[in-house]
């Protein structure tokens, strides 16, 4: 299937869900504003949020605030977990010596690590960075680790038969033949960031769309959850689309070498 058909089914999906909205609201009133906004409550409530501003800030404040604590957590994660997963898929000892203790806090749920974070970080921002950065690290270390399992031993043994210096090991055959699986990772630990940031920002937030949910559902105030929770949903989005980016920039030759197969 082409992308400009891909594309065309999406936008053409979209505008039946916004035909539904409309008939289930506004039209028929079968659902109440009480239980799901009206594109009419909506719309009012983007406007008073982006322009007057809600829960102490405009819109864009808010917005900025929560894509910044998800960059420095998923930056962080990525920076400690997939060198860790690289490091344990290559060397039997350093996953004999670190892989039990991963195993224990591998099932422990992020939400899990709040009361602890603000115990060693109060309240602030840097609290809410752990709870994400926590979310984001074990799916990359996973898919680092199982990156480098899946290089087929001949080239590694090659590689050491040649007697390759280790920093050149890494670089040009370890991190680039664990490449796909390590992004792979990559989306899922973003996918839990932004999955995490909602409920760590609900425990203390002065600002951010975890503030602007908590508020709005406290006031009743149904357009203006809807408003909170489209706005993390774009941000996703557009953070998503952005690493898809750089992933195919980076993978250009496994997409050629696939094309030639």
């Amino acid at each position: 299937m082409s992308r400009r058909r891909r594309t065309a089914i999406g936008w053409a999906t979209l505008a039946v869900l916004v035909a539904l909205w409309f008939g289930l609201t506004t039209w028929t009133g079968i659902v109440s504003a009480g239980r799901f906004p009206s594109p009419a409550d909506f719309w009012f409530s983007l406007i008073q949020i982006a322009t007057r501003g809600y829960a102490g800030g405009l819109l864009f404040t808010h917005a900025l605030h929560s894509l910044i604590l998800v960059a420095v957590g998923f930056v962080v994660a990525i920076a400690t977990g997939v060198p860790l997963g690289l490091w344990m898929g290559w060397s039997r000892r350093a996953e004999a010596a670190i892989n039990p203790v991963f195993l224990i806090i591998r099932p422990i749920p992020p939400l899990a690590w709040i009361p602890l974070a603000i115990l060693w970080l109060g309240l602030g921002d840097a609290a809410k960075v752990m709870v994400i950065w926590f979310a984001a690290f074990v799916p990359s270390v996973i898919n680092s680790f199982s990156g480098v399992r899946a290089i087929d031993r001949p080239i590694i043994e090659a590689a050491r038969m040649l007697g390759t210096p280790r920093w050149r090991f890494v670089v040009e055959i370890l991190a680039p033949a664990a490449a796909p699986m390590i992004f792979t990772g990559l989306r899922l630990s973003l996918q839990a960031a932004w999955t995490t940031l909602v409920a760590a920002e609900l425990v203390g937030a002065l600002v951010g769309l975890g503030l602007v949910l908590n508020m709005a559902q406290q006031d009743i105030y149904p357009g203006m959850v809807l408003v909170g929770m489209l706005a993390v949903g774009a941000l996703g989005f557009a953070t998503t689309w952005l690493l898809g980016r750089v992933e195919r920039r980076s993978l250009a030759w496994n997409t050629a070498a696939a094309r030639v197969a």
